[in-house]
C-alpha cells in the first residue's frame, strides 16, 4: 500500500531516499519558494550547498549560467522570491542555498520535486502521477541554530502539510501531524508567516515582501522537478 512519510532536514532525506519513489523538499522561507516563483516564469534554476562562492562561481561559469547574488546585496538575482519576478522565460540560475539546495542535492535516485504553500496541490498532483502507487517523502527542510544543529521550521511543517494534504490520503504519524498542522494554520497563513521565527528574520532585514510571497497558497501551478540537475516545470 502506498505511504507519504514526513521526516526532517538531511537525516530525513537520508533515512527515506531509498524508499521513496519520490521526494517533495519543503524549504518555505525561501528556497521552495524562491523555485516556484522562478519556474513559473519559465526559467531554470540549478540548486548549489551554500558556503563556497569560489566553488559557486566556477560552476556557474562551467554551466555558463547565471550565479545568484547574497540576499544582502539587495537588487540582483538571489534567494529572494521577490527578485526573481524579474527572470525571463529560459534563463538559468545557480541558486545557493543553505538548506533547500542542500537536501534536493542529497535525494540520491528518487525523483525530486520542490514544494511550497504557492504550488501545493500541483506538487502533490504530479508527485502522484511520477510515484505510480510508490510510496511518497515530504521532507520539511527546516532552519539551522548558529550550532549547525536542525531548527525545525513551523513554515516548513505547515508547507509540507499542505501537500501531504493535496496527496489525499493518510500517511504516516509524522505526515499525519503536518496535515493538521498546515489544517490549524490555513486560515491565517499570512500572519503566521509573518509572526514565526524565520518570518520575524527576514522581515527584519527589509524583506517583508518575500515572506508574503511565500504565504500564497495555492497560486501556482508549476510543479517544479529536478531533471539534468535543474529544476523546471514538470509540465
Amino acid at each position: 500500500m502506498q505511504k507519504v512519510h514526513c521526516e526532517w532536514g538531511l537525516s530525513g532525506v537520508e533515512l527515506l531516499r531509498e524508499h521513496a519513489a519520490v521526494i517533495v523538499i519543503v524549504d518555505v522561507l525561501s528556497f521552495s519558494t524562491a523555485v516556484d516563483v522562478a519556474v513559473h516564469r519559465k526559467a531554470r534554476i540549478h540548486p548549489f550547498p551554500w558556503g563556497d562562492d569560489d566553488a559557486a562561481r566556477e560552476e556557474a561559469a562551467r554551466l555558463g549560467v547565471r550565479l545568484a547574488a547574497s540576499r544582502r546585496a539587495g537588487g540582483q538575482l538571489s534567494l529572494s522570491p521577490a527578485s526573481l519576478m524579474k527572470l525571463n522565460p529560459g534563463e538559468r540560475l545557480l541558486l545557493p542555498s543553505p538548506n533547500g539546495s542542500r537536501l534536493t542535492l542529497a535525494c540520491g535516485e528518487a525523483t525530486v520535486l520542490a514544494g511550497c504553500l504557492r504550488n501545493a496541490g500541483a506538487v502533490a498532483a504530479k508527485a502522484l502521477n511520477l510515484a505510480q502507487g510508490r510510496d511518497i517523502a515530504v521532507i520539511p527542510a527546516g532552519e539551522r541554530w548558529a550550532d549547525g544543529s536542525l531548527r525545525p521550521a513551523i513554515e516548513d511543517l505547515i508547507g509540507a502539510g499542505a501537500v501531504i494534504e493535496a496527496l489525499g490520503f493518510d500517511g504516516e504519524t509524522e505526515a499525519v501531524v503536518a496535515r493538521d498542522a498546515f489544517r490549524a494554520a490555513r486560515s491565517h497563513l499570512k500572519a503566521t508567516l509573518l509572526n514565526c521565527r524565520s518570518g520575524l528574520e527576514l522581515s527584519g532585514r527589509g524583506h517583508e515582501l518575500d515572506v508574503e510571497i511565500a504565504a500564497e497558497f495555492d497560486v501556482s501551478h508549476c510543479a517544479p522537478v529536478l531533471r539534468n540537475g535543474a529544476y523546471e516545470d514538470a509540465a
